[in-house]
């Protein structure tokens, strides 16, 4: 067991790309954590897809030692944390369990939305900030201005903030250095009952569950019996350890370590993160806080393309929801799609990954519906329900009121695109709210309807400023707001996966452009087909797709003209018997591409 006064946890908070897991590799190699030969970029992300869009989705922890200048020996516990928004839950539910932060900042583009959401998160967790200014090496870098942006925009004293290159090494053991000094040493007490926070869990298929756990107070050792305090359960240990960043068996943890533990656990639903875990006898009586529960704000249907697959997509989002407590889902059925899941994620670049592990890991091809976001719909008998899905929208004439989820959004952008982001936030229904500056950069906060953001907001931000904004936004609540489900008729059948909410003054509009998109996207068939948005019985917008045709008469040689309109009639008695009959094939693409709005 180390002493207390000799261990230091901390995790490393910056925007997406400000260099992380690259700073967690150097301090890594530096330490000799990881044999030269075994060590290879971005570390400590796994999975395939983090290393292949380059960005950390899940925190990864791992145990480092390090002798100071001054001889003494510490254990380093790090935590590397993702920067995108949608992951800012893996984020909240790291900093409870360190005592102190790096914050990294690059010194090319300082301070950025996300910079600001995550260092105040680490300020809420009562934190110990050390600023670090990455990217020296490259020419663009300028680390007075950025230092000053620190202490303007975020408040903290930047003056010695220390200047890194974490792609070279430079600064490494300065960023050492700075770690024991200036974070503080864990409190806990050996002696007291114990009392460890679950941090994570997930499921590795020879082990069972694996428990991430922070010991607060007491001790763990293998082969103790250990009791949930949420569900009251039952377990016996028996394999405890660190990482480094492979796992290594220890014989106990004590206060201020961070560990794992296995304990035969079957499902990771009876591990809820933020749990506290004590002993079950002479355990402790009161829990630690824990964390609240991640909420979905995205909500999407997922169909398999080949509805054979059915089975092998249950088994898949079982699988994956095993590993991801925030993935939420239940079964649905589409007459257009036939069989799928409803799933609620926390924003959609976490639907984006669920879905490519999907077809990555499991190759099963996938139809994804419009997402959309939790609405409040308030009926006249008083009661409320929530609404996931537009398709289930109840009669509006038992409805009294709707109320859907608005953000307050932060974005930092550079002066010369400040008109186009206000525009696109106007267009959006957003409210501004406040406009500061700091240096030649704007940064707005704006009240926006989370439906308007959800689907294609980021990459209209990113396009109309040239990929200079960063955007980051936390939810603020309901609000009541004049919402209309918009449906869209194909061949008079509705089309429930393109069933949207809509705003009524926006409905004309958006009705008329998802129409015309899908009268280009639908391919033609023998008999024509309207296409239509409607809102309750009302039609607003209306394209016919015309019939494909085919020369029936080409086979009557000179002869009487009643030859010709004999078949001429033939065909369009076909045509509407077709009609009435046939089915309307909308292709994949037509999906996706019809929910896109391109202003």
């Amino acid at each position: 067991m180390t002493d207390l006064a000799h261990i230091r946890n901390f995790s490393i908070v910056a925007h997406i790309d400000h260099g992380k897991s690259t700073l967690a590799d150097r301090l890594i190699q530096s330490t000799n954590t990881v044999a030269e030969r075994d060590m290879k970029a971005q570390l400590l992300d796994s999975m395939d897809i983090e290393r292949e869009r380059g960005i950390t989705i899940k925190a990864n922890t791992v145990r480092i030692d390090y002798t100071a200048d001054n001889g003494e020996a510490y254990v380093l516990n790090l935590i590397d944390t993702p920067g995108h928004v949608d992951f800012a839950y893996e984020v909240s539910r790291s900093m409870r369990a360190v005592e102190g932060s790096l914050l990294v900042v690059d010194s090319t583009q300082g301070v950025e939305a996300q910079t600001l959401a995550n260092v105040y998160q680490a300020i809420d967790a009562g934190h110990e900030i050390v600023p670090v200014l990455n990217k020296i090496d490259l020419p663009a870098a300028d680390c007075d201005r950025v230092a000053e942006q620190i202490e303007d925009v975020i408040g903290i004293d930047a003056s010695n903030a220390i200047r890194v290159s974490a792609k070279t090494g430079i600064g490494i053991h300065e960023t050492l250095e700075a770690i024991v000094k200036h974070l503080p040493a864990p409190k806990g007490d050996a002696t007291a009952p114990l009392k460890a926070m679950l941090v994570d869990s997930w499921y590795d298929s020879y082990l069972g569950v694996v428990v991430l756990v922070r010991i607060m107070d007491g001790t763990l050792k293998k082969g103790d019996r250990i009791k949930m305090m949420q569900n009251s359960s039952i377990h016996l240990i028996d394999r405890i350890g660190v990482f480094r960043p492979a796992m290594q068996p220890v014989e106990s943890l004590g206060p201020g370590e961070i560990g794992f533990i296995t304990a035969q656990i079957k499902q990771v639903r009876d591990t809820r993160v933020g749990d506290t875990i004590t002993h079950e006898k002479k355990g402790t009586d009161t829990p630690l806080p824990g964390f609240k529960p991640s909420q979905p704000v995205v909500f999407c249907g997922l169909f398999p393309v080949d509805s054979a697959e059915f089975e092998d997509l249950r088994d898949a989002i079982e699988k994956l929801a095993l590993n991801d407590a925030s993935f939420s889902y239940e079964m649905e059925t589409s007459a257009a799609l036939g069989f799928g899941f409803r799933c609620g994620f926390l924003g959609l670049l976490h639907l984006e990954v669920i879905r490519d592990r999907i077809e990555r890991e499991y190759n099963i091809e996938l139809i994804t519906t419009a997402p959309s976001v939790i609405y409040h719909v308030y009926m006249r008998d008083g009661s409320m329900i929530e609404l996931h899905n537009p398709a289930d929208m109840p009669d509006l004439s038992i409805v009294d009121h709707l109320e859907e989820p608005r953000i307050k959004a932060t974005i930092l952008v550079p002066d010369e695109y400040l008109g186009d982001v206000l525009k696109l936030c106007q267009d959006r229904r957003g409210i501004q709210e406040d406009l500061t500056y700091a240096g030649a950069r704007a940064m707005v906060v704006y009240d926006l309807p989370l439906n308007e953001v959800v689907f294609d907001f980021y990459d209209r931000l990113k396009s109309v400023t040239k990929g200079y904004a960063s955007f980051d936004y936390q939810l603020m609540g309901y609000r009541q707001d004049h919402l209309v489900k918009m449906q869209i008729l194909v061949n008079d059948e509705p089309v429930d996966a393109l069933s949207t909410m809509v705003h009524r003054d926006r409905a004309d509009l958006r009705g008329r452009a998802m129409v015309e998109k899908l009268k280009d996207l639908i391919p033609r068939h023998m008999f024509k087909i309207p296409i239509q948005a409607a809102i309750g019985g009302k039609v607003i917008a209306r394209e016919t797709l015309a019939a494909l045709r085919k020369d029936v008469t080409a086979k009557c040689y000179g002869g009487d003209m009643s030859r010709k309109r004999k078949l001429l009639d033939k065909q369009k008695a076909g045509k509407k018997k077709m009609r009435q009959f046939g089915k309307v094939d909308i292709p994949q693409e037509a999906f996706i591409s019809a929910l896109k709005m391109d202003d």
